[in-house]
């Protein structure tokens, strides 16, 4: 995984945390694209997650972060809003004893080298139900990298990443929001589906 220390970001505001969902994720909702029971997986602050349970779907949020899972809960708490956050590692989300029709990672996959992106995929497999759908928005290696910087992703490494027990429904370039004074990053948006048991 790369060198980021996710408890140490949350002290202040990360880049990341633009305080509401992702344009490229909240387009998803607005179609009607996300269903049934709902995972925001690195959820940080819980943003996605909250908007899920406003559209009256039941949802998680799982974080590393327990300062985050804190921020994410008082926010659930402040609007009302039945949205479960627990602190949990995305490599291990079989530990949840959940699955799940709907998973969202905004910003976790770029940050994982490949040895734990096996594992995350591997992760994955055990929360996402038979043809449920994994929505991936990540870096994309249309920019070059800066210092420091999550890793840039290619359309064959995400293809690679899902290539067994996956569809790769489709890889579309967007971007990704981030607080001044960084501007908006190109992205991919992945849609990939659990491919049902033969």
């Amino acid at each position: 995984m790369a060198d980021i220390d996710f408890e140490h970001a949350y002290e202040g505001t990360p880049p990341w945390d633009i305080g509401r969902p992702q344009a490229a994720i909240a387009r998803l909702f607005e179609a009607g694209r996300v269903r049934g029971e709902v995972l925001d997986v690195g959820c940080g602050t819980g943003e996605h997650a909250l908007l899920a349970a406003a559209r009256g779907l039941p949802s998680w949020g799982v974080d590393a972060s327990a300062t985050a899972i804190a921020r994410a809960r008082t926010k659930a708490f402040e609007r009302t809003l039945p949205a479960r956050f627990e602190v949990g590692d995305a490599l291990d989300l079989g530990a949840l004893g959940m699955q799940f029709e709907s998973v969202i990672d905004t910003g976790l996959f770029h940050v994982f080298d490949d040895a734990s992106r096996e594992a995350y995929v591997r992760s994955l497999g055990t929360a996402v139900r038979p043809g449920g759908r994994v929505w991936v928005l990540c870096f994309s290696d249309r920019v070059p990298p800066i210092q420091d910087g999550p890793r840039r992703v290619s359309e064959a490494e995400i293809r690679a990443s899902f290539d067994a027990g996956w569809l790769v429904e489709r890889i579309e370039p967007t971007e990704f929001e981030v607080n001044p004074p960084f501007e908006a990053f190109a992205a991919w948006l992945a849609t990939i589906s659990k491919r049902q048991s033969s």
